[in-house]
């Protein structure tokens, strides 16, 4: 099985590697368009800033490159937003293959709510191959002060202060808002069910 993991200015490419060693899976790092292209399966992970990261994919070809792959690819975390059309975080325009857009989490005031939200919360709602073997309200650790709107492509929920996007489905693409790498059992699950998509 030939997994790809999308090289570029992410942080969290060494946590994902161990994530899926621990399910006896061994995946490549490359910014490398052939290997990427010829790769059974494809990660896009991300840890950072939405604008510097789609200058350093557009620097490389990657946008383009990642809007043309065919085979299943998986957004983790901020990778997941730049698959959506449009962030507000330094107003990014982003790849576009998810029509949500990203916004940044506003708790009214006495909320409660603290951004980023940091720490386990539940999915619900769940859709897909993806959360195949897994129970409703599942919980899984997120780190994010930004966001997908529910749209179209929702296929997973959560909520912290309204309800989101905690992962998206088009057609061979799909993203994840929390880091399965970090999420334990449940994120271990969603990885291998990812590497049985067909």
């Amino acid at each position: 099985m030939n997994l790809i993991i999308i090289k570029y200015n992410a942080g969290n490419i060494q946590s994902v590697l161990y994530a899926l060693e621990r399910i006896g899976i061994s995946a490549t790092v490359t910014d490398d368009h052939e290997l990427i292209k010829s790769a059974d399966k494809v990660i896009f992970p991300g840890v950072g800033e939405a604008s510097s990261a789609m200058k350093y994919l557009k620097e490389r070809g990657l946008d383009e490159l990642l809007k043309s792959l065919t085979q299943p690819v998986l957004g983790v975390c901020l990778g997941m937003q730049l698959m959506c059309k449009h962030s507000e975080e330094n107003d990014t325009e982003c790849l576009g293959i998810f029509d949500e857009t990203v916004k940044h989490f506003s708790p009214p005031l006495g909320d409660g709510g603290k951004v980023p939200q940091i720490g386990w919360n539940n999915i619900y709602n769940l859709k897909t191959d993806l959360f195949k073997n897994l129970a409703e309200e599942s919980y899984c650790y997120f780190v994010h002060g930004y966001y997908a709107a529910l749209g179209e492509h929702t296929i997973a929920t959560t909520d912290y202060v309204q309800p989101y996007s905690s992962a998206l489905h088009k057609n061979n693409f799909y993203g994840v808002q929390f880091h399965p790498e970090k999420s334990a059992t449940v994120g271990e699950q969603i990885l291998k069910n990812f590497i049985e998509l067909i």
